[in-house]
């Protein structure tokens, strides 16, 4: 009787463990799919912590998840939303998605139509290296905290008009929720963020969209290490606060690099951007009056601080208008822009902290001690610049006798230059900007 004992106890010990260590204290399963069959009457056998594998085929859908299971997909694996609605609904914590194709969803913005939807109750949910394609919303995150969007493709149907794409990804007051490493191309936005906070954008790819990314009234953010490409805005920035905008790259994007409109509070460090123009006729003339490229344009923005960016090869450098003051701009690179600055204001601004001040390609002063910074302050505008922006048609006088005489009486007696921009201690060289090497992902052109 003692031996039998001593061998049923260390089981029955073994037992309670596992069922201590499992979801629910429920023995974990593992499911296959048959390919062709509909998953959600074998999904509503599953209990949590079970997995189930999907083999390569396709499944018809929709489908809801209101149970903690990990639903992984061999190659090929392929669920079909059916055309209308969502395809897939994640309603209880914990989901994982992985590997997994989702096609054919609705279309419906109102109804908020996504390939993926996951609801409030689906926290700390995963979905990563999936694939979508889609007109909706591709993944949507309602209310809900702790959700990680890894490493997926996602591709809108480019043969609709922007505005009637969903977005790519699209938060609505989500907390601590991380975004990164997706492909994102032919949606609508490539990551839209409402409401929310505490949540990180990083490392993602975003091309041919009408924003990159695009915050509205989201707080406490991180956008760090991300990629926008011939988007007409790369990265929107609305209505927030508390922004970390570090180590993102901007290229070819056509009408802003960075927008920032009521930003207050936030950051701008190791920022690339570079060829922000407009697209111009035969003549090198741009094609819309007023719409130049600007790789950054700040609107009704203050208290935010711009740190060891480039912004380069664009219409305009930087544009900042309506009440945009109290900035701080230090170590940062202007380099060949048509036009450095433009600053709608008369307030003066001093773009110099410290004994260090920024580097402008054009500036033409000299460094009598060699120490690496100007020894004439670098001034961009004059009035002459501020008539041209009142009114454009005076362009046709840039190089008359009478412009060219009044900018060299600026020059010599500066108490006619009105107040703007001033870097008292412009940098000779091009300072060592932040290598934010973020984006690990090595995205082609092509549109895979």
């Amino acid at each position: 009787m003692t031996r039998r004992l001593s061998l049923v106890v260390p089981r029955l010990i073994l037992a309670a463990w596992l069922l201590a260590w499992l979801p629910g204290g429920v023995l974990a399963a593992e499911w296959t799919a048959s390919p062709g069959e509909p998953l959600q009457p074998l999904i509503d056998q599953t209990s949590d912590g079970d997995r189930l594998l999907l083999p390569e085929g396709r499944y018809p859908g929709p489908l809801t998840i209101d149970r903690t299971l990990t639903l992984e997909g061999e190659p090929g694996a392929v669920i079909d939303g059916g055309g209308d609605g969502h395809a897939v609904v994640l309603e209880a914590p914990n989901i994982v998605l992985d590997t997994i194709t989702v096609e054919n969803w609705g279309a419906d913005l109102t109804d908020m139509d996504a390939g993926i939807f996951v609801a409030t109750s689906a926290t700390g949910s995963v979905i990563r290296d999936s694939r979508l394609t889609g007109p909706g919303f591709g993944i949507w995150l309602d209310a809900v905290a702790e959700v990680q969007v890894l490493d997926n493709v996602i591709r809108g149907d480019a043969s609709l008009r922007s505005q009637d794409r969903g977005n790519g990804v699209h938060l609505f007051n989500v907390r601590d929720v991380t975004v990164a490493g997706n492909d994102i191309r032919h949606t609508r936005d490539g990551i839209y963020i409402d409401t929310s906070r505490d949540s990180l954008l990083r490392g993602n790819h975003m091309q041919e969209l009408r924003y990159g990314v695009h915050y509205m009234y989201a707080h406490d953010n991180r956008l760090e290490g991300n990629t926008t490409r011939d988007t007409r805005t790369g990265y929107a920035l609305m209505q927030s606060k508390r922004l970390e905008v570090i180590g993102n790259r901007s290229d070819d994007d056509r009408h802003y690099g960075i927008l920032m409109n009521n930003i207050t509070d936030s950051t701008l460090r190791g920022n690339r951007v570079s060829g922000i123009n407009q697209r111009r006729d035969a003549q090198g003339q741009g094609l819309v009056s007023g719409g130049e490229g600007k790789a950054l344009f700040v609107y009704n923005a203050q208290y935010n601080r711009f740190e060891a960016n480039r912004f380069a090869t664009s219409d305009i450098g930087i544009h900042l208008t309506a009440g945009s003051e109290d900035n701080a701009l230090v170590g940062n690179a202007f380099v060949d822009n048509r036009q450095q600055v433009m600053y709608v204001a008369n307030r003066a601004q001093e773009w110099s902290e410290e004994g260090r001040g920024n580097h402008w390609s054009d500036y033409l002063g000299w460094d009598l001690d060699s120490d690496g910074v100007g020894d004439t302050p670098f001034e961009p505008n004059d009035a002459m610049d501020r008539l041209l922006w009142r009114y454009p048609v005076a362009r046709l006088l840039m190089h008359s006798p009478a412009v060219l005489a009044l900018r060299w009486v600026q020059r010599q007696f500066p108490v006619f230059r009105p107040q703007g921009v001033k870097d008292s201690h412009p940098l000779m060289n091009e300072p060592d900007l932040l290598e934010a090497d973020l984006n690990q992902h090595n995205f082609g052109d092509a549109d895979a």
